[in-house]
C-alpha cells in the first residue's frame, strides 16, 4: 500500500481535496494509523496497532476493534462514497473481523492485513488522490 498515515507527504496529498474532505481524510488517516500501524516491534519493520492489541482479548477484542472500523466505513458513506466502494470497505472489515476472531492465527493476520489503512486508501483514491 502506497499511503503511510504517519507520513507527512500523505497528509499533504490530502490538502488537494476540498477543505472538508481534506480534514476528514486526515482524521480518518490518523484513526487508521492508530488502529493498524501505531507501534513497531523493535528491530523490525513490523508495525501493528490497537486492532492487534485489543484483538488479543478473548471474546471481546475483535468486536471492540470492529467499532472504529465500522465508523470509518460510515464516514466514507457520509463523504459520498459510492455503494461499490462501501461494499469493498465493508468486505475488508468483515474479513478482518472473521479471520481476526480465530485464536492466534487471527492475531497474526491482524498485524499484516490492516483493513483500516486499506479502507482509507480506497477512500483517498475515490476522493481524487492518486
Amino acid at each position: 500500500m502506497a499511503f503511510d498515515a504517519g507520513n507527512a507527504d500523505g497528509l499533504r496529498k490530502a490538502q488537494a481535496y476540498s477543505p472538508r474532505h481534506a480534514e476528514e481524510l486526515r482524521r480518518l488517516q490518523r484513526l487508521a494509523h492508530w488502529m493498524d500501524s501505531r507501534f513497531r516491534i523493535p528491530g523490525t519493520g513490523i508495525r501493528f496497532g490497537l486492532d492487534s492489541l485489543v484483538g488479543l482479548i478473548p471474546g471481546l477484542g475483535d468486536g471492540a476493534a470492529f467499532v472504529p472500523s465500522a465508523y470509518l466505513v460510515w464516514r466514507a458513506h457520509r463523504l459520498g462514497a459510492p455503494t461499490g466502494l462501501l461494499a469493498a470497505m465493508a468486505g475488508n472489515v468483515l474479513v478482518d473481523l472473521v479471520v481476526g476472531a480465530v485464536p492466534l492465527v487471527g492475531d497474526l493476520f491482524d498485524v499484516g492485513f490492516k483493513a483500516n489503512r486499506r479502507n482509507v486508501e480506497l477512500l483517498r483514491r475515490h476522493l481524487g488522490g492518486a
